[in-house]
């Protein structure tokens, strides 16, 4: 079973709300953070205008967290330079979302922002 409508909520409420602080009203058409939901995981992307400004902006992953909804936890995953989601050794798994979202915003390890 997908998130229901209240747990959307929650994931915008968090996922959301770090996405929109993150991208600078400033420089929204240069560099934004959307966030996508698809089954059990929810996904946050840096988005670029292409560089000649003819096409489709550009995704790069920043974040996944997938719920496992047999243990009731998020998983948080980041993305290598081979363009594969791999597990955030760190920290294994959560009960809070929330807690996972400052995870990456603090970014201690350098491994979604660089």
């Amino acid at each position: 079973m997908a998130f229901d409508e209240l747990e959307l909520k929650r994931i915008d409420k968090t996922v959301g709300e770090f996405c929109r602080r993150r991208t600078n009203s400033l420089y929204a058409d240069k560099l934004r953070f959307v966030y996508e939901v698809d089954g059990h995981a929810v996904s946050i992307y840096e988005e670029r205008p292409p560089w000649d400004g003819v096409g489709e902006w550009t995704r790069m992953g920043v974040a996944r967290f997938r719920f496992v909804r047999t243990r009731g936890e998020w998983r948080l995953y980041w993305m290598r330079r081979d363009l594969k989601w791999h597990p955030y050794e760190p920290d294994a798994a959560t009960t809070d979302l929330a807690a996972f979202v400052k995870v990456v915003e603090t970014d201690k390890y350098g491994a979604f922002f660089g």
